[in-house]
C-alpha cells in the first residue's frame, strides 16, 4: 500500500487514482481470501464482458474455479 500510495500522488486525474485504488482493494482482498489472483482476474474480466454479469459470483468469499 505504501508503493501505491507514492503512485496514487502522482495521478493525472481523480478518476484515476480512484480506478488504482479500486483495483489495489480488489487484489488485497482476493489476495486475503488465498485466491490465485491471476485466475480470479482473468475470470471477473470473463464476467464482466457478459451482457449480464453475475457480480455476486464474483466476491472472493462466493468465487468457484
Amino acid at each position: 500500500m505504501v508503493i501505491g500510495r507514492k503512485n496514487w500522488l502522482f495521478a493525472d486525474t481523480p478518476k484515476g487514482a480512484d480506478a488504482s485504488a479500486m483495483l489495489y482493494s480488489i487484489i488485497e482482498t482476493a489476495k486475503a481470501n488465498d485466491l490465485i489472483l491471476y485466475d480470479y482476474l482473468v475470470q471477473c474480466m470473463k464476467e464482466m464482458a457478459k451482457p449480464d454479469p453475475d457480480i455476486e459470483s464474483l466476491l472472493p468469499w462466493n468465487f468457484s474455479h
